[in-house]
């Protein structure tokens, strides 16, 4: 991979890693349409090391905020006073509802990095989840803020995250769409999207660093993987600043069409000839 293929890709992560159209799905097509083989070991790993640029911006987006929830959770831990504190429960919100994907994650790695890595499955995802995505805002009442989130609403936001798996999902779409069938509102919904992300790519993209090494090394090569990471970090700052607002204005079902859109280009060019699956 060349450094001009990195920083197209890190621009197409920072972008789409917490927008609801599925980071995974469009780094797939991107990847393809270089001709990269999707199914390359060293390719599904610096896809998913890349993500942790974009986690490096939720970390110093929300920094004071994370800040807050640790401490909050250390008071509530100490004492039993600080425990109607809502940044108390969030903490426990985020860290039950980061155990489904951790345990989904690590059973299900090598169905993810085959038979999942095909341009089918992400063309399908996209249409599929796009209904999902559309019935959330439809039954959504938004009557809870922040401060109603409670453990269970992780453990459920938590389990729908195991969906996106899946490329085409989109990781925010699921866990948004969750939180709006929870009664969240959509702001709501986000931030425990972003706070839920930390703990999963991270583990993702430190597992794939730590286990694929050699991959990289033969592969994509370290210098491009870099440079995508850092890419995608600042690209994905603004990404972040921009949704919180965009959520706060305008329903999800403004990027459903999209999806639809592209999952069916998709279809139309697999089905030509034009693109293989993997």
């Amino acid at each position: 991979m060349n450094i001009i293929q990195a920083i197209v890709l890190g621009i197409v992560e920072g972008l789409t890693e917490f927008l609801p159209v599925s980071s995974t799905g469009h780094l797939t097509i991107a990847e393809k349409l270089m001709g990269l083989r999707i199914d390359d070991a060293s390719v599904t790993a610096f896809t998913a090391i890349i993500q942790v640029g974009a986690i490096a911006a939720v970390i110093i987006y929300f920094f004071s905020d994370i800040v807050g929830l640790i401490v909050a959770w250390v008071r509530g831990l100490r004492s039993a006073s600080d425990r109607d504190n809502p940044d108390y429960r969030m903490a426990w919100t985020v860290i039950i509802g980061s155990i489904p994907i951790g345990i989904v994650g690590f059973l299900a790695k090598d169905v993810v990095s085959g038979p999942l890595r095909s341009l089918w499955v992400v063309a399908a995802a996209l249409i599929v989840w796009s209904v999902v995505m559309y019935l959330a805002e439809r039954v959504a009442t938004q009557r809870r803020t922040g401060r109603d989130v409670t453990v269970i609403d992780g453990v459920v936001v938590g389990v729908l995250q195991c969906v996106a798996l899946i490329p085409g999902v989109s990781r925010s779409g699921a866990t948004i769409s969750a939180g709006l069938f929870r009664g969240l509102d959509r702001v709501a919904a986000t931030r425990l999207s972003f706070y839920l992300s930390i703990p999963a790519l991270l583990a993702a993209g430190g597992y794939e660093a730590a286990t694929s090494a050699k991959d990289i090394s033969h592969g994509v090569g370290w210098a491009a993987t870099a440079v995508a990471t850092l890419v995608s970090l600042v690209v994905a700052y603004a990404s972040i600043a921009w949704l919180l607002r965009f959520v706060g204005r305008h329903p999800i079902t403004y990027f459903v069409g999209y999806r639809v859109a592209l999952g069916l280009v998709l279809i139309a060019l697999l089905g030509s000839g034009v693109l293989t699956a993997t």
